[in-house]
């Protein structure tokens, strides 16, 4: 059993495997993402449950605008529905919605729902959800420098004032700790350009199993895992 003391204060998961899942089962990429998103909405409020406080999902990068447009149209349509369905139940579940990422460039249909979704759960006590929807570390990274640039240019921070904890606040984790815990699903060992600010000093956990087959047993064995280590952040 995991060690309750020390349930992981924020998780990270790049949820790999749902176009792998889909095609071993014979089925449409679009139903290994609708297994992927119904398999986070049950994981979600299940570490809320647990008592982990802050939940990020690398849900779309801005590198996989190069898949075929009928891909991209039902993951659109896929986080439209999910954020929906979220909103409704922000009350019960207490789940505080967040979307990393650049979504000036998507329609405004989505926009809206996206924007509708997290001031609907802003108020929300419980687990902070972020998904990282057309998002990119570095992409993350320059916009934070672009920021900083401005308030450089606007008299509104002298250079000498510029440090880890200035940059940490223009990142879109503005104000949240840094993930304890990296999972990734589906058998690959790299972190494809995630959160490379905020993960210097996490605890990764790899696994072959596809996103929707990651199930509660898997999770707390990753936190198991994770009480394991000994993190010492640089020192001895």
């Amino acid at each position: 059993m995991y060690n309750q003391t020390n349930i992981p204060q924020h998780i990270a998961i790049i949820m790999d495997g749902n176009r792998r899942w889909a095609k071993e089962k014979g089925k449409l990429s679009s139903e290994g993402h609708k297994a992927g998103a119904e398999n986070l909405e049950y994981l979600a409020k299940y570490c809320n449950k647990i008592g982990v406080k802050y939940l990020t999902v690398y849900a779309f990068s801005t590198e996989n605008w190069k898949r075929s447009e009928q891909e991209i149209s039902s993951l659109m349509i896929l986080l439209k529905n999910y954020l929906k369905k979220f909103s409704k139940s922000a009350n019960e579940d207490n789940i505080k919605i967040k979307v990393l990422g650049n979504i000036e460039i998507l329609d405004m249909k989505l926009k809206k729902s996206i924007k509708d979704c997290i001031e609907r759960t802003k108020d929300c006590t419980g687990l902070t959800l972020n998904i990282a929807f057309n998002y990119g570390g570095r992409a993350e990274i320059t916009n934070a420098m672009k920021q900083i640039a401005i308030k450089l240019k606007n008299n509104e921070l002298n250079i000498e004032d510029i440090d880890e904890k200035v940059i940490q606040q223009n990142l879109y984790t503005e104000n949240q700790p840094d993930p304890d815990l990296l999972i990734r699903t589906g058998g690959e060992l790299r972190t494809s350009n995630f959160l490379p600010w905020q993960l210097v000093y996490s605890e990764f956990y790899f696994t072959n199993k596809y996103w929707p087959d990651f199930g509660e047993k898997d999770l707390l064995d990753a936190i198991r895992e994770f009480n394991k280590r000994i993190r010492k952040f640089g020192g001895k």
